[in-house]
C-alpha cells in the first residue's frame, strides 16, 4: 500500500536517474516515414507526454529520453536507470512489449502511462506501477511513494487536472533536429461524443485549457531551441471551447509578426470550424496550413447512428470546400465498416474524396477501442473478437463481427486505398487543392535551405519512379495554376511519395486479394501496379 504524504514536510534531495522510452511506431499512413527520409528527418513528432512529466519530476533527479523512432534502445540505457518511465498509444503495443522484456532482463523496474496502458493495464504484464489517465494529479505521491521505497501499482486521479498548473515540457531532452515537427498543446477534451472515438474516454467532453500566456511560453521555449518549421497543436479539438481559442489565435499573430513567421501549424478541428470564419481568418494569419477534420462517411445516417451529429449541420463537401478557399489544406480521417455502411459506401467514399480535394486523406477500417462506447455496445451484443492493435490502416482485419460481411468490407477496403493512392487520383486531388488554396499563406513562410534540399532530393527520386511522368506533369500543371503555392505541389507530392508506398506494403502484406474483384477503370492499370509483387520506387 502506498504511503500517505505528509503535508508541509520539506522533501529531503534524493538523487535518482529516470529513463523515459518512448516505443517504435510500425510504419503506417501515419508514421509518414518515407518522406521524412527525404526531408531528412528521423520522427515526425517527439513524444510531448514524456517529455511534460518529465517536466514534473523533482529537479535534482537526472533524466534522459529515448526515443526508439529516433535512436536505438541500449541495455546500457536500462541499467542506467533507478526506474524506467514508459508511454505508448495502442499502435506501439508490439514494441512496448519489447521494452518490458527487456526491463524485466535487466532487473529494472517500470512505470507505465499514456492512452495504451491506461486502457488496457489489466491486460499487461511485466509492468511494475501504472499511472492512468493524466499524471498532474498523481505523480507527486507517486514520486513520494518511490523515494520512500513504498510505490503502489495503480495511480489514478478522479478529478480531471486543471492543465493551467501543467509545468513547460522538457524540450531540452531532445534533439529537435531529429524531428519533422514539434507539438505543443493548448486544452485536452473534446465537446462532442462519437461512439467509436476513445478520446472522450480519455480526457472528457469538458474541454481544460492552458492560459494564453502559458502556451506562449512553451512557444518561446520551442523557439530557444533553435526549431524553425511546423508545430503540431495537439489539441483533441482546437476550436472547442471558440472564444478562448480566438484569443489564443490573436496572441499568435502577434507573436508569428514579431519573430518573422518562424512556423507554421497544423491541428485537429471538428468540422463545425468551416462556419467560424473569424477563427479561419486568423488561423490564416498565424499561418495555420493544415487541419485535419474527422469526416468518417459522406453518409449523414451514418453520421448519425455514430453520434457524429456535429458533420450532419451543414454540407461536408461545401464546409471541406471553404476551409480550403480560407488557404488551410484540409487532412481527413474516414472509416470503412459501420454497422449502416451498404455495399455502395467503398464507391461512394472515393467520389467523395476526390471530389473535395484531400491529398492526405485516412481511410481506416473501423476498430473498437478499448475503453469507447463502441467497444461497451459490441461487447454487449457478444460480437467483440480481440483487442486490437490499434492499426486501422495497415492489418486489414477487423476486431469485432460486422453487420456486412467482413470479407466484403476487407476487398472493398482495398479497393479504395488502391484507387485513392494511385498516383493519377492522388495527382488529381491535389490539383484540385491547388486550385483552391490562395496563396496568401505561403507569402508569409519564407523559403529555407532545407526546403531547396528537400525538393531537389525529392524530384530525383520522384522524376526516375515508376509514375516520374505523371509526377513531373503534375509539378507543370500545379505551376501553370498558381506559382506561389509551388511549394505546396512540393509538400504534397513528397507526401504522396510516403503513400504510394505504404498502399503498396499493405496491399502486398494482405491476404491474397481475388483476382475477380472488379475495379473502377477510372483507375486504369495504377491499380494493377499498386498491388505488384515486383514494383519499387
Amino acid at each position: 500500500m502506498a504511503a500517505e504524504k505528509p503535508k508541509n514536510v520539506e522533501r529531503v534531495l534524493v538523487k535518482k536517474n529516470i529513463l523515459m522510452v518512448y516505443p517504435e511506431y510500425p510504419s503506417t499512413f501515419w508514421s509518414l516515414d518515407h518522406t521524412l527520409k527525404i526531408v531528412n528527418k528521423k520522427s515526425l513528432m517527439p513524444p510531448l507526454g514524456l517529455m511534460t512529466v518529465a517536466s514534473m519530476l523533482p529537479l535534482d533527479y537526472e533524466i534522459r529520453l529515448v526515443d526508439m523512432n529516433v535512436t536505438r534502445l541500449r541495455d546500457k540505457d536500462i541499467l542506467w536507470a533507478d526506474m524506467v518511465f514508459i508511454s505508448a498509444m495502442i499502435v506501439q503495443k508490439d514494441s512496448f512489449a519489447d521494452v518490458i522484456k527487456s526491463c524485466i532482463r535487466l532487473n529494472r523496474p517500470v512505470t507505465a502511462g499514456g492512452p495504451y496502458p491506461t486502457a488496457s493495464y489489466k491486460l499487461i504484464k511485466g509492468v511494475d506501477h501504472f499511472i492512468l489517465g493524466e499524471a498532474e494529479n498523481v505523480i507527486q505521491q507517486f514520486i513520494y511513494d518511490f523515494e520512500n521505497d513504498t510505490p503502489g501499482r495503480i495511480y489514478k486521479s478522479e478529478v480531471r487536472p486543471d492543465i493551467k498548473l501543467t509545468p513547460v515540457a522538457r524540450y531540452d531532452l531532445i534533439n529537435v533536429s531529429d524531428y519533422g515537427s514539434m507539438p505543443i498543446q493548448f486544452s485536452r477534451g473534446c465537446p462532442f461524443s462519437c461512439e467509436f472515438c476513445d478520446i472522450i474516454e480519455l480526457f472528457g467532453r469538458v474541454p481544460r485549457l492552458k492560459t494564453v500566456l502559458q502556451f506562449i511560453r512553451e512557444l518561446d521555449s520551442i523557439y530557444e531551441t533553435g526549431f524553425r518549421g511546423l508545430i503540431n497543436v495537439v489539441d483533441d479539438n482546437f476550436i472547442g471551447h471558440k472564444s478562448e481559442a480566438l484569443k489564443l489565435l490573436k496572441a499568435i499573430s502577434e507573436w508569428q509578426k514579431e519573430r518573422d513567421y518562424p512556423f507554421t501549424f497544423v491541428t485537429e478541428a471538428s468540422m463545425n470550424l468551416a462556419v467560424e470564419n473569424e477563427i479561419l481568418d486568423l488561423m490564416v494569419e498565424c499561418v495555420f496550413t493544415r487541419v485535419f477534420v474527422g469526416i468518417e462517411t459522406p453518409d449523414k445516417d451514418t453520421l448519425i447512428s455514430a453520434n457524429k451529429n456535429q458533420n450532419v449541420k451543414q454540407d461536408i463537401l461545401e464546409s471541406v470546400k471553404i476551409i480550403q478557399s480560407k488557404g488551410i489544406e484540409v487532412i481527413a480521417g474516414f472509416i470503412i465498416g459501420f454497422d449502416t455502411d451498404t455495399e455502395d459506401i467503398f464507391d461512394r467514399q472515393i467520389e467523395f474524396i476526390q471530389q473535395a480535394g484531400i491529398p492526405v486523406a485516412m481511410v481506416g477500417l473501423m476498430l473498437a477501442l478499448p475503453g469507447t462506447q463502441l467497444y461497451r455496445r459490441l461487447e454487449k451484443e457478444g460480437r467483440l473478437l480481440y483487442e486490437t492493435g490499434g492499426n486501422n490502416t495497415n492489418i486489414l482485419e477487423l476486431n469485432f463481427i460486422p453487420i456486412m460481411d467482413s470479407e466484403k468490407i476487407i476487398e472493398g477496403y482495398k479497393r479504395v486505398l488502391a484507387t485513392i493512392f494511385s498516383p493519377e487520383k492522388y495527382f488529381e486531388r491535389s490539383l484540385t487543392l491547388i486550385r483552391r488554396i490562395p496563396d496568401s499563406v505561403y507569402k508569409k513562410r519564407s523559403l529555407r535551405v532545407d526546403d531547396i534540399r528537400a525538393f531537389l532530393k525529392s524530384f530525383i527520386i520522384l522524376s526516375f519512379s515508376r509514375y516520374g511522368f505523371r509526377y513531373i506533369r503534375f509539378l507543370i500543371k500545379a505551376w501553370k495554376i498558381n506559382p506561389r503555392n509551388f511549394s505546396l505541389a512540393v509538400i504534397l507530392s513528397v507526401n504522396g511519395y510516403h503513400f504510394f508506398k505504404i498502399t503498396r506494403a499493405t496491399l502486398r502484406s494482405a491476404k491474397k486479394m481475388n483476382a475477380c474483384i472488379d475495379y473502377p477503370e477510372t483507375a486504369g492499370n495504377e491499380i494493377y501496379e499498386l498491388q505488384s509483387e515486383n514494383l519499387t520506387i
